[in-house]
């Protein structure tokens, strides 16, 4: 999928018409050049030293370390553990593989913008998938007649299909030109870094679509074929090949509530860890107005059987109520034995909403960042095969010593204060109970990013059961258009009365896995430099926090290729 050439873009401008409607006040450069300090002297002043905790039941920590700071001369927004670019634009992610000790990542990219259209495949490799190193541009757009370069799929062709030599990377992806989208090949002889067109592209000419795009491929080890999910406007494509170059209709799987389909997947997962009951899982990018939802990745789970799915229940179901989780890819760890591969898969979403792409206050790169990596796992929620996730094992690795608290009672207007965050990307875990009889509260809220008149919020509805994430009073939210600022929920029912959320904080971006990972929100969040208070209320009663955790994260800088190369 690339909205920067799609038909209803005007040329040249990027994938929106830049509105101008964001301004930043001059003297937010200044104060951001200030941010490093502040936020030593907070670190010391909230948790060094022998000084007691302000918040009761609270325990303090030594101050965290100096990687937890992210560069004084880093513009204000940009993330201290997501994956962004250096510079100009970027959008859909594109499915990871595992190679010589590395996994080898790309994303749509347009060195152009805001001047000129077109995407084209920029690669990242990562050992552990949370420190990142550019490589550059693995597909150059606009090389060889079709058009430019956006969203398919990459694969290791391990058994040589398609002629071009065992262990050979091949990637086939949509190619644009002129309003027409076809499915091209693409072939990679040194692990990824570069690839060349096959002469025979289009492997699959438009057949007078205007929506023909995004192919997924995956091996059909059963069957011994390859399978391609593509996107057709309200229908979702498959097809088979036994090499790659030709391919085969199958059937189509249609829908006429979620918009125009994009950036399909399609796997299979065992239920809860039992190979012996297994699904497929169909995932596309679509809007979920009709559902209650923003844009965002619905799901469905059911069989494949060689020729067409079928789905356990006709209604999708979401991996991320929130505003910004779209363009998802998924994958699997070859280096794992076949049932641990249908146990558990890894995803990675583009932090971004086209609603408002090309406004974000960013001035240094645009569109948005890359999610953290999620662990996914199919479960049985009240008999039906379920996705849940949570972030990936990795970040655990920037953890630093956190601040803690129990059972500190939150009262309606007499709220207790909290260990604040000295740093600008933390994890904070929350256990919430609502208080009893009479007293109980209906809602907590927790103010993140909070300063300057500037917030966004986090909290449980406990009479709905419901979680939410709010963010129409952050320092972007006035500029923007109205679908920044709707409030975006999902269900949060206690589990034995208590409701946990595990809250990542960046520096742009707040993503909120709720009960485990039964439900996720994600979301862009902009504060005011320098803003980052932590604060709670409860509404209509007390609420009870039995634990809270605050760990600062540390910075995982990308490793830029530019760097290198002044270097």
């Amino acid at each position: 999928m690339n909205r920067t050439h799609s038909r209803d873009v005007p040329s040249g401008t990027g994938p929106r018409a830049r509105s101008g409607r964001w301004r930043r006040p001059a003297a937010w450069t200044i104060a951001a050049a200030a941010c490093v300090a502040l936020a030593v002297v907070a670190a010391l002043a909230l948790v060094g030293g022998d000084q007691k905790p302000e918040a009761p039941g609270a325990t303090a920590t030594a101050p965290p370390g100096q990687d937890v700071e992210r560069p004084g001369d880093w513009s204000p927004y940009r993330p201290a553990v997501h994956l962004t670019p250096g510079e100009r634009w970027m959008n859909d992610p594109q499915r990871p593989f595992w190679l010589d000790g590395r996994w080898h990542y790309y994303y749509l990219y347009n060195a152009d913008y805001p001047e000129g259209n077109g995407t084209e495949w920029y690669h990242a490799t990562s050992t552990d998938l949370v420190h990142w190193r550019e490589e550059g541009i693995a597909i150059e757009k606009y090389a060889n007649g079709l058009g430019d370069i956006e969203t398919g799929s990459a694969v290791i062709d391990t058994e040589d299909t398609a002629g071009f030599g065992a262990g050979a990377v091949i990637a086939i992806l949509t190619q644009q030109d002129e309003g027409i989208q076809r499915q091209s090949l693409f072939v990679s002889t040194d692990g990824g870094y570069s690839f060349e067109p096959f002469e025979g592209n289009p492997v699959m000419d438009n057949p007078g679509e205007p929506h023909f795009r995004d192919p997924k491929i995956v091996w059909d080890a059963e069957r011994r074929e390859w399978l391609m999910v593509l996107a057709e406007g309200h229908k979702l494509g498959f097809y088979t090949s036994p090499d790659l170059k030709a391919w085969t209709y199958r059937s189509g799987f249609e829908r006429d509530d979620l918009g125009v389909l994009e950036c399909p997947d399609l796997f299979r997962m065992s239920v809860d860890g039992d190979p012996s009951d297994t699904r497929w899982v169909l995932v596309a990018g679509a809007n979920g107005e009709r559902h209650g939802m923003s844009t965002g990745t619905a799901y469905w789970t059911g069989d494949w059987n060689g020729e067409a799915f079928t789905t356990d229940a006709a209604d999708p179901q979401w991996l991320d109520r929130g505003s910004d989780f779209y363009a998802t890819v998924t994958w699997d760890d070859p280096r794992e034995s076949a049932v641990d591969r249908l146990d558990g898969r890894y995803a990675i979403g583009w932090l971004n909403n086209w609603a408002y792409a090309g406004d974000l206050p960013t001035e240094d790169w645009h569109g948005g960042a890359d999610s953290l990596v999620r662990e996914l796992a199919l479960t049985d929620r009240d008999g039906r095969p379920t996705l849940v996730s949570s972030p990936h094992d990795g970040l655990a690795s920037l953890e630093r010593a956190p601040a803690t608290a129990r059972d500190l009672r939150v009262a309606e207007g007499a709220a207790p204060p909290l260990p604040q965050p000295a740093s600008d990307a933390y994890r904070l875990r929350l256990a919430l109970r609502t208080g009893d009889g009479d007293g109980a509260a209906r809602e907590v809220r927790f103010r993140i990013k909070d300063g300057e008149g500037s917030f966004a919020t986090v909290g449980v509805d406990f009479a709905t059961q419901r979680a939410f994430l709010a963010r129409d009073a952050d320092a972007a939210a006035a500029a923007m258009p109205p679908a920044y600022r709707e409030v975006r929920t999902a269900p949060a029912p206690p589990h034995d009365g208590v409701v946990t959320l595990d809250v990542i904080v960046d520096a742009s971006s707040v993503e909120v896995f709720v009960n485990g990972g039964d439900q996720v929100l994600s979301s862009l969040v902009f504060g005011a430099p320098c803003a980052n208070g932590l604060a709670v209320e409860s509404v209509g009663g007390t609420t009870v926090i039995e634990s809270l955790r605050l760990s600062p994260l540390a910075v995982a800088p990308v490793d830029r290729a530019a760097a290198r190369a002044a270097g």
